[in-house]
């Protein structure tokens, strides 16, 4: 910018008063108005099917791992109680998924997605992670909900006889999306940033401007703190206490965190790579392979039983639940408990994304937590600043969506005291990710999938890297 240039320039390129102007006559279109309107009206039904959705694979997953083995005489399911339900969520996905339009949704090991949803695809999608889910699968509900949204969002526009473009597909298809992942999610500040990043607004630009602001503002809260401590003196901020106490953030936190986002960002890195190999070998064979790769991860989940003594459904499951028993008591998991938790997990995790259907979300987030946890007792380092960069790392690794990472591991910790920590270890695993070679991509398995519901993929998101 020069003395002459009477408009400075904004992030996009053009002058701030064109965009302003842009801006308003958008606002003031009819069309627009009528499409948010729409969107509105859409987000009721969206959200109580998702909500009932939820319930379902909640009640199924109660039942055949709580009711149906304490009927049998178990407190627990029994060490095999993984092998014959992912024999059969196996078989029945590769069999389900080559027939059936859209594939039963996008294989997991490519990340989150927002296009190539349609409404023909619905059934398929919804039974694919029926099958998946409640049986054992090592992944979270996050993307059947995501698709869920896009498809009932354009099937109440075509049941409206609305005009169908492209630009009112994309922006139905984000709100429906929206309205979807903000149930599982309970917030709806998480599920906006989260389709915005999905969604890939703005490209690589977006990313590149975005990094930079995130590290600085991260060293510049714990500068801020930190030297409030050290002088004795305290400047005004604005800012909400909450009355729960957190612990102070020190040196030994800030650089176990970065070299925790290191290392799980290495560690996602080769699950991801890893699940693409598997989702190239399930194609091949769809039907065998899936069930192969399903018992695999069953294999998995009675190998920490056995070893542990706890419940397969440790491993054979999201991890929501288990991340909640761990964050609620974080020292009744020894050592060895932890270390074969993250092992078997990583390998069940893997496996899964390449095969089953589901989202990568909620099981990064278990291990990210895991390894936060088991890595605690190093020197400087606090569970809770262990936990938090873990989470913050391992949900940035799987998903190339640093900012949605930092918001979804600020909601889940209740807290913002270690926002700091969470955005140093988000920005150090992204970085890590991007920079590591990408692997082949994964390849298409079942029918081609219907026009594209929406925008592509995020440019940094892990269907890319």
């Amino acid at each position: 910018m020069t003395a002459s240039d009477p408009h400075p320039s904004g992030p996009g390129g053009g002058t701030q008063p064109e965009e302003a102007d842009r801006l308003g006559e958008l606002l003031r279109s009819p069309g627009y108005l009528k499409a948010l309107v729409f969107c509105a009206l859409i987000g009721v039904p969206v959200s109580l099917v998702a909500f009932w959705f939820l319930v379902a694979l909640h009640e199924f997953e109660h039942v055949m791992w709580d009711t149906l083995p304490q009927a049998l005489g178990w407190d627990l399911p029994p060490w095999w109680w993984p092998l014959p339900l992912l024999l059969v969520a196996g078989t029945a996905v590769g069999f389900l998924v080559p027939r059936v339009p859209g594939g039963g949704g996008h294989v997991p090991a490519g990340g989150l997605h927002m296009g190539g949803v349609s409404p023909r695809a619905l059934p398929g999608v919804i039974l694919a992670a029926v099958l998946s889910l409640p049986l054992g699968a090592t992944l979270g509900p996050e993307a059947p909900l995501i698709a869920l949204g896009t498809g009932l969002a354009l099937l109440f526009r075509n049941l409206a006889r609305a005009p169908a473009t492209a630009q009112s597909t994309a922006l139905l298809g984000a709100a429906g999306a929206a309205a979807a992942v903000a149930v599982i999610f309970g917030n709806p500040l998480i599920a906006a940033v989260m389709l915005i990043e999905v969604a890939g607004v703005g490209g690589p630009q977006l990313f590149a401007v975005m990094l930079p602001a995130l590290l600085s503002s991260g060293v510049g809260a714990l500068v801020f703190t930190g030297f409030g401590r050290w002088t004795g003196f305290t400047a005004n901020s604005l800012s909400v206490r909450i009355g729960v106490s957190s612990p102070r953030l020190d040196a030994g936190d800030v650089l176990w965190s970065v070299l925790i986002a290191v290392a799980l960002g290495l560690l996602m890195h080769a699950i991801l790579r890893g699940g693409r190999v598997a989702a190239r070998f399930v194609a091949q064979r769809p039907v065998v392979h899936t069930a192969l790769c399903a018992v695999a991860a069953g294999v998995c989940a009675c190998v920490y039983a056995l070893v542990t003594g706890r419940s397969p459904a440790d491993v054979a499951s999201s991890g929501q639940q288990t991340l909640s028993r761990l964050a609620a008591d974080p020292h009744a998991w020894g050592v060895g408990a932890l270390i074969a938790v993250v092992l078997c997990l990583s390998v069940a995790y893997t496996l899964c994304l390449g095969s089953l259907r589901g989202g990568p979300v909620f099981p990064a987030l278990f291990l990210g937590a895991a390894v936060g946890v088991l890595l605690a007792p190093l020197p400087g380092l606090g569970v809770v600043p262990g936990m938090a960069a873990g989470m913050a790392a391992s949900t940035t690794s799987a998903l190339r969506l640093p900012v949605s990472s930092i918001v979804l591991v600020v909601l889940v910790l209740g807290s913002v005291s270690m926002v700091p920590v969470v955005i140093l270890a988000a920005v150090v695993a992204f970085v890590t990710t991007q920079l590591l070679p990408p692997g082949k991509p994964v390849p298409p398995m079942g029918r081609p999938l219907e026009p594209a519901a929406g925008p592509p993929a995020a440019p940094g998101s892990s269907g890319t890297a």
